[in-house]
């Protein structure tokens, strides 16, 4: 079965790697975003699927857009049995999914819940209690294709955006191999997504990183684990950016405004919230190391105090 991929980060680089073991396909090419510009001089940085291919040694292609005047001429995408695309981060545009390839998007979501860019981080946002990976057959609308097959999987109370993210890249590679070759063969029928149930996800900035201390702490503690990768979870205090690596929920809830530092002991950093107190035990400053509190709290008491 003749296949080109399409993906970009990690999470698509791990399933690019089992498809290309699978004697079942043939990648005929990968596609994935253009290298962006590093921080230092002229150095450019490869996307996590670009590394793989190469690495596999399968063609990639990297155009800014699929538009079909600009890759006609360099690769036929139409000219594979399956187009399978994860996190690529670019629309797929009407004259490949009108032609007569099949293609499947796997999206991290059980759909029609969370369409769009950030559904993991959406899920533990909510404080969801389950979540899953959908194989859709796509459409022109965004995520609003026809499900081939969904798959369910619990999220646990210690699971963040990189733990959850892996248990439905696992996932997916279990079940790539059986839902391809079945929907390839007619085997399963897609059907409709219940749309009136949709819901949907926008992209993570990197403002959002900040707390507010006005919002409960069970509230705070969920972005703490659905940006643990990025933008990650920080305060301000004195005018410092301050990043948090460890963070708890306390059964207290202290007295005062929220934001308020309540203590600072070797054991945590204790801070108000609108209900419950918070209680941080590594953090990192700007430009250094990340530290537990009790270190924190031998060489920076008089900034907390």
């Amino acid at each position: 079965m003749d296949i080109f991929f399409a993906g970009t980060p990690n999470s698509a680089a791990e399933i690019l790697k089992s498809l290309a073991s699978n004697s079942l396909f043939n990648i005929k090419g990968v596609i994935t975003q253009p290298d962006r510009k590093g921080k230092r001089g002229n150095q450019r940085i490869e996307s996590p699927v670009s590394l793989m291919a190469n690495s596999l040694k399968i063609k990639t292609y990297k155009p800014q857009n699929l538009a079909k005047e600009q890759i006609q001429n360099d690769i036929d995408i139409t000219n594979a049995d399956i187009l399978l695309v994860v996190a690529y981060g670019n629309l797929i545009p009407n004259w490949i999914l009108k032609s007569n390839i099949k293609a499947i998007n796997i999206h991290y979501s059980l759909l029609p819940s969370y369409r769009g860019a950030s559904p993991i981080q959406s899920s533990l946002l909510n404080n969801d209690k389950k979540t899953g990976v959908t194989f859709m057959q796509m459409s022109e609308d965004l995520d609003s294709g026809k499900v081939i097959k969904s798959f369910e999987v619990p999220i646990n109370k210690n699971d963040n955006k990189s733990s959850l993210e892996k248990k439905l890249t696992k996932l997916s590679i279990l079940n790539l191999e059986k839902v391809i070759a079945d929907f390839y063969s007619n085997k399963i029928i897609p059907v409709d997504q219940e749309h009136e149930k949709a819901s949907y996800c926008k992209k993570i900035l990197k403002e959002d990183s900040i707390i507010d201390f006005k919002e409960g702490a069970e509230k705070i503690f969920a972005k703490f684990r659905a940006y643990n990768e990025w933008p990650g979870l920080c305060f301000l205090h004195k005018n410092k950016v301050i990043k948090i690596h460890g963070l708890e929920v306390s059964s207290t809830k202290s007295p005062g405004i929220p934001g308020d530092i309540i203590s600072f002991r070797n054991s945590g950093l204790t801070i108000k919230t609108a209900d419950f107190d918070i209680v941080i035990t590594h953090l990192q400053f700007p430009n250094k190391n990340i530290i537990t509190v009790k270190d924190a709290y031998n060489s920076y008491r008089q900034f907390f105090v």
